[in-house]
Formats: C-alpha cells, structure tokens, sequence
C-alpha cells in the first residue's frame, strides 16, 4: 500500500501560486505552480488514475561536488490495475514539473538529482518522468478546458435520452450528425451543450488526442472503457 501522505508542505511564495486541487472531486492536492495545477486538471481526466500524491518523497543524493542534498519530486501518480496483465500494468509515474525555460537555464545543475529520481524510481518499480508546458498544455488539456465550460450543467432529459439512444443504435456519430439528427433550427444552440455536456461527463467518448470539433466522433462509455 503507497502512504499517500505528502512528505512535505508547499509554502506560499510570492513568485508562484500554490493552493489546492480538487482531484476526482474527492481528494485535495497542492500545487505550487500554475503549471503543477494544468498537470492535476490534464491528469484528472484519464480514466485510469487511482490518485495523485504531492511531494511524495525525499531523495537524497550526492552531487558531483561531493555534497549531499535532498530532492523531493512534485509527484507520483498512482494508476488502476483493473483487469490488466502484470506486463500490461502501467508502473507508477514519479514526476517533476518544470517550466521549459527553467529546464533549459538549469538542466546542467539539476542532472544530479534527476539522475538519482530515476535510480530511485527504478529500485521501487516506478518511472520517473520530467513534465513541462509541452507535454502538459497540449490538445488533450485544451480539449478538457474548453469542456470544463459544460461540465455540470443540467439539460432535458429527453434530449440527453435521445443523445444517448441516437448514439447506441449507430455505435457512434459525430457532433455535426447528432446536431441534424437530434437538434434542427432553433434548438442547435441547446444540442451543442446536451453533446458536449454528455463527454464532459465521460459519458459520451472520444479521442482526446485530436482538437474537438462538430466532425468529432463520439460512441458511448461502457464498463470497461
């Protein structure tokens, strides 16, 4: 069993802005940066996280100059098992969160302690993975950013019903098929929400590695997906 206890607390600073994330709506994660916040809201999406831990653990290792120092990584990320195969099974994930900018001014410094994350990781079976604005910010956060604006919303239930029924008796539709089939005229406007409302809450699917539009397509969740 991982301790999911933070070894230790963010301080507030003048430079950045730390706080609390909500993760999954049930459990309070710090952040200290903006960035560490899009890393939390990119990573809440995926259905395969059992939780994130912040500030996870304290490395020490000796730097080149013969001192020794402790490193605490921003974070672990915890994934399900589910069904899986133990060869299938995807390993923890030990992260560091940093700027693009910062990681080129001070990679040379900080190879040390990146060196010794991955030692570390590898001796307790996790991965050890640096994250800046590239692998944050990409199409998938902006997909949940823009999604973020439905998530919540109350919308008929015979529209969602006939969302729904549309797309289990084709197997899948787009956008712009649901939109003609189910919203003519007037009522587009409401059906763009009723769509986009139905993947916010992930119960309408689709791949999120490529920009939403009306030329999306969506199927339904089932209980494995």
């Amino acid at each position: 069993m991982l301790d999911m206890t933070p070894v230790r607390k963010i301080k507030n600073t003048r430079r950045s802005i730390s706080g609390f994330y909500m993760f999954q709506g049930v459990e309070q994660t710090q952040f200290e940066s903006t960035l560490e916040r899009d890393f939390l809201i990119r990573h809440e999406y995926q259905g395969d996280i059992v939780g994130i831990v912040s500030q996870p653990c304290t490395i020490k290792y000796v730097h080149p100059n013969g001192r020794t120092y402790n490193y605490t990584p921003d974070y672990l990320v915890m994934h399900k098992v589910g069904n899986k195969r133990f060869s299938e099974y995807q390993k923890p994930l030990l992260v560091e969160v940093k700027p693009t900018k910062e990681l080129r001014e001070h990679l040379t410094e900080w190879r040390p302690k990146f060196k010794a994350a991955m030692r570390y990781a590898k001796s307790h079976g996790y991965v050890f993975k640096i994250y800046d604005e590239s692998r944050i910010r990409d199409v998938t956060y902006r997909n949940i950013r823009f999604l973020a604006r439905y998530k919540g919303r109350e919308y008929d239930s015979g529209d969602v019903d006939m969302v729904m029924e549309t797309v289990n008796n084709m197997g899948s539709a787009t956008v712009d098929y649901l939109l003609a089939k189910c919203f003519n005229g007037m009522y587009r406007a409401e059906g763009i929400g009723v769509i986009w409302s139905l993947v916010a809450e992930k119960k309408l699917l689709c791949d999120f590695h490529e920009p939403l539009s009306n030329t999306t397509l969506l199927w339904e969740k089932h209980s494995n997906d």
